[in-house]
């Protein structure tokens, strides 16, 4: 069998998780060595205790994942790990990214532009049309919208997406063969053709409440910004606001009126200062720099003529190459340095005239 067809079975596994797996395949080699590694060898890896040692040995997780493998080959259906070219290199940065996800679309998961938009699920008629709006105004910047296909915000954000030729992703809770939920199903079809849906969950998996909590982080974590357009004060769209504010990317929240419980969780966000305040899409790009940068781009190259070392070289080289700014946490993963290391080579780079920190603590070329 081949590795992809032990990657799998290891994801069935009781009890083993995203940092199990990345962790128990890091220590045996491979997840084929997992398998084939004795309880005592199983048992000496960090947080890997009996009781794992016997799920992994003797649960029945290899003939479930011949079927699985049979889907995703009928089905097309990309399966990307965790260290592949094409895996998200922001989610990436999470220490708990899914060690495998399983993916049918056309949409890039590395575009230079994603943007996540999460709400309530009973959004009033001013919540619709400020998310239509936003979803419309998005349509000069390229941008890839991501969102949780959940009734209310999520599923206007698709549409409207879909509607305006926006490439839109949905990040799923269940497999790929459980569209969750059903009344989204015919969307959900259309999104594959211009955007996708994602999950990392296998196919068969069922609606659990436990694992739509999990997939926010995914839809916080993919993006370089999530919007909150109408919220209550606890929720899931509080939970991927609060899980992008802590894993260093950009919140916007759109103000709502005061004592209305459908705008208090955005209402919260901007007073605690964990969202900035937008109305619009255009608010947005002002604050992430993306209106200027095709206007700084020429500008640069005037200052290649400067001596530069082989690792400023390096950042300069690949922030030529990006369509927009670059957070250092994914210059660093792109370039393979220390985040440290980009952070003195960046102030030097400042210095002499060549790199500029723009809004959101993002780097461009000046």
């Amino acid at each position: 069998m081949s590795e992809l067809f032990y990657r799998i079975a290891l994801t069935k596994v009781p009890k083993v998780g995203a940092v199990h797996s990345k962790n128990l395949i890091a220590h045996c080699g491979s997840a084929e060595a997992v398998f084939k590694s004795s309880k005592v060898s199983l048992m000496r890896i960090n947080g890997i205790g009996e009781g794992i040692a016997d799920y992994i040995l003797t649960s029945d997780v290899l003939k479930w994942a011949e079927k699985e493998l049979d889907f995703i080959v009928k089905n097309q259906v990309r399966v990307i790990y965790h260290t592949d070219p094409g895996y998200p290199r922001r989610l990436s940065n999470l220490a708990d990214c899914p060690m495998l996800l399983y993916y049918k679309g056309t949409a890039d998961l590395n575009a230079p532009r994603i943007v996540s938009i999460v709400g309530t699920r009973k959004p009033s008629p001013y919540g619709v049309r400020t998310c239509e709006s936003i979803v419309e105004g998005f349509i000069p910047y390229n941008v890839l919208i991501v969102s949780g296909l959940a009734y209310g915000i999520d599923s206007f954000a698709h549409r409207k997406s879909l509607l305006s030729g926006i490439p839109t992703v949905g990040v799923m809770g269940t497999g790929l063969q459980r569209i969750y939920p059903t009344e989204h199903r015919e969307w959900a079809l259309k999104m594959i053709e211009n955007g996708g849906l994602l999950t990392e969950y296998p196919s068969d998996q069922d609606p659990e409440q436990k694992h739509f909590p999990m997939r926010n982080r995914i839809i916080a974590g993919i993006a370089d910004a999530t919007i909150v357009i109408e919220t209550a004060e606890r929720g899931g769209s509080i939970i991927t606001a609060n899980m992008a504010f802590e894993c260093n990317r950009d919140v916007f929240a759109v103000p709502g009126r005061v004592g209305d419980a459908q705008s208090k969780g955005c209402n919260n966000l901007l007073k605690k200062r964990k969202a900035t305040l937008i109305e619009s899409s255009e608010d947005l790009a002002h604050h992430l720099g993306w209106a200027d940068l095709d206007a700084q781009k020429p500008a640069a190259q005037k200052q290649l003529f400067v001596e530069l070392s082989d690792n400023e070289q390096i950042i300069v080289n690949f922030l030529k190459k990006s369509e927009t700014s670059t957070p250092i946490d994914t210059l660093s993963l792109a370039v393979q340095m220390h985040p440290s290391q980009i952070a003195s080579l960046l102030l030097s780079l400042e210095f002499k005239g060549i790199v500029q920190v723009l809004p959101g603590k993002r780097y461009g070329l000046v």
